[in-house]
């Protein structure tokens, strides 16, 4: 990362931070409080949240060819006007209808705001040099759900739902939408090549496939762990304090991750730190069942180092094998599988932990070794065409 990038760097860690904590983090702090004012189950809004995730994987690929043709900066003003019109409506909302409407609004914003967008985005600047960016976005927005729940919660102890959601909304709009408009830079001719672009064929080969499956598989794990692990360190035997502590000990790791990523592992391809992150999630399941509920903060600090790798490795791992050419395009062509796994995991996780306990940690270390398999059967090079077709 240099001098030059790091205006950048700030600006989108800031408003990534915004977007993640005013959407995907909403839910784990309001979802009961607004179940209760609405006389419904929490279980609605999770339902509605996972439609809006599924939305946002919908979008991904046609977000992305937005950003190739014109930028971020229409593109992530976008995610911060629609956000905090979902905000405001699920502000006003008084029905399941009114709550739907709201969430679909969010999955639109986050299909458009959350890191997908903004990966491409700096690959749209950067090309082949955004690695260090990406990264760098990642260790500000690592930190979003330390920001975003507190004040969440600050927010409902002392103003309601209602008005946090208000809050949150007047934040993208004083906030996110000035600092993405001013500091991500225009595309110089870019309705030109609007215009005269031609609609970009990808093939979905061998290597698409692999990395899509990959990701699908590593998110699949990353959902469901988002939402339970608490419970599955509890079924395993851990205390709730122990519980308690371990979750603590998660963000920390991740920007750890990160951090060594930023260093020590940028030396290297991308693909060698995405096969270690698949190994760490089934060594922590691995202490926790041979030494119990006291491992829990074990479990959480390798679950943490791997998905905090994994979230970089998103942006990273497809522009280092295919290249800057149509990032955007492919990166929601390989997200969107992942995305509509992290949606569904919750809900199929939850079910696991009723049918069998602990026993779903193997179900979710196979899923991650899955993944390194898919991971070792790619080479560094093995999206970009051959030397006789490159010169042809």
């Amino acid at each position: 990362m240099s001098g030059r990038q790091l205006p950048i760097i700030l600006a989108l860690g800031t408003t990534q931070t915004l977007a993640w904590a005013s959407s995907y983090y909403l839910p784990a702090i309001l979802a009961d409080p607004i179940g209760h004012d609405l006389g419904m189950s929490a279980n609605w809004i999770f339902a509605a949240f996972s439609a809006a995730l599924v939305i946002s994987a919908v979008l991904g690929p046609r977000i992305g060819r937005q950003i190739d043709l014109f930028g971020g900066r229409p593109v992530l003003c976008t995610s911060n006007l629609t956000i905090a019109a979902g905000l405001v409506l699920l502000g006003f909302t008084g029905s399941i209808p009114l709550l739907i409407a709201a969430w679909i609004l969010l999955g639109i914003g986050m299909g458009y705001g959350l890191y997908d967008a903004a990966f491409a985005a700096l690959g749209r600047i950067y090309g082949t040099a955004a690695r260090g960016p990406i990264t760098g976005i990642t260790l500000m927005a690592g930190f979003a759900s330390t920001v975003g729940w507190p004040l969440t919660a600050l927010g409902l102890d002392h103003i309601g739902w209602r008005n946090t959601c208000f809050a949150w909304a007047a934040a993208h709009i004083l906030i996110g939408l000035p600092i993405n408009f001013f500091m991500l830079p225009s595309v110089a001719g870019a309705k030109t090549v609007a215009v005269d672009a031609v609609k970009a064929h990808i093939p979905i080969d061998r290597t698409m496939i692999l990395l899509a499956f990959a990701f699908a598989a590593g998110w699949t794990v990353t959902g469901a762990m988002a939402a339970h692990m608490p419970r599955i360190l509890e079924t395993g035997g851990a205390t709730v304090v122990q519980a308690v502590a371990a979750g603590a000990l998660f963000g920390p790791a991740q920007v750890f991750a990160r951090i060594l990523e930023a260093g020590f592992l940028s030396r290297y391809h991308p693909l060698l730190s995405t096969r270690l992150a698949c190994l760490t999630h089934p060594i922590g399941a691995a202490i926790f069942a041979i030494v119990g509920g006291s491992a829990s903060g074990a479990f959480a600090i390798f679950f943490g180092l791997g998905n905090g790798i994994l979230t970089i490795a998103r942006g990273t791992l497809p522009l280092a094998i295919f290249g800057p050419k149509d990032y955007g395009y492919r990166l929601g062509l390989i997200g969107a599988p992942a995305r509509m796994a992290q949606a569904m995991a919750p809900l199929a996780f939850g079910l696991l932990i009723d049918l069998i306990g602990i026993k779903v940690l193997i179900v979710s270390s196979a899923l991650s070794l899955s993944a390194l398999v898919a991971l070792c059967l790619l080479r560094p090079n093995s999206g970009q065409p051959p030397p006789d077709a490159a010169n042809a």
